[in-house]
């Protein structure tokens, strides 16, 4: 048995918005880390209005270390807690992320295109859609599911962190969509 333990994506949560404050304290100790931002336009003095980058999430924060990293992180930051999803026999399993899949989320939310759009699981059945590659473009590469979604005209690529969180790509042109594992049966 080897004694290097993987690099993995963790979910985390940073309790009472302290997100931005986490990843801080991660990028002084080279922990990589990533918080998917939006911009949000809110009203200033005066009733001006002032565009900020903020959080998605008020309390999400992607962590990449070993289980026995993320374990002395929480330690050291003690408002990260662990995000729980679920399992088929009724426990609860901390959200492990694999590299690929968080690679193709954060070349979609960390694109900064005001065309994204950012869902909850619930809000967004996978199962419909259909498994695509996109081929040029800005996200070039990507991998993600072909679907329509709630608020939009057109279908979208979407990426999904299971039990956590759904981005869904900006508008594209369709000849830059390749359908991946095309079942000949349908």
């Amino acid at each position: 048995m080897s004694n290097t333990e993987p690099m993995v994506w963790f979910a985390m949560r940073a309790t009472y918005g302290r997100n931005m404050e986490a990843k801080k304290m991660l990028d002084e100790t080279g922990v990589e880390s990533f918080i998917p931002m939006h911009h949000v336009i809110s009203l200033g003095k005066g009733g001006r209005k002032i565009k900020k980058y903020v959080p998605v999430v008020r309390d999400l924060v992607f962590i990449r270390t070993t289980k026995e990293g993320m374990l002395l992180l929480k330690e050291d930051i003690d408002f990260l807690r662990n995000i729980y999803i679920p399992t088929a026999e009724g426990k609860k399993q901390a959200v492990v992320v694999p590299d690929e899949q968080m690679d193709n989320f954060i070349m979609v939310s960390g694109s900064q295109n005001e065309g994204i759009m950012y869902f909850r699981p619930d809000e967004i059945n996978i199962a419909k859609g259909t498994k695509v590659r996109i081929h040029g473009g800005q996200y070039d590469g990507l991998e993600g599911t072909f679907i329509k979604v709630k608020g939009a005209r057109e279908k979208r690529v979407v990426v999904e962190i299971s039990g956590v969180i759904v981005v869904a790509t900006a508008t594209l042109v369709c000849d830059l969509v390749e359908i991946l594992n095309e079942n000949p049966e349908k």
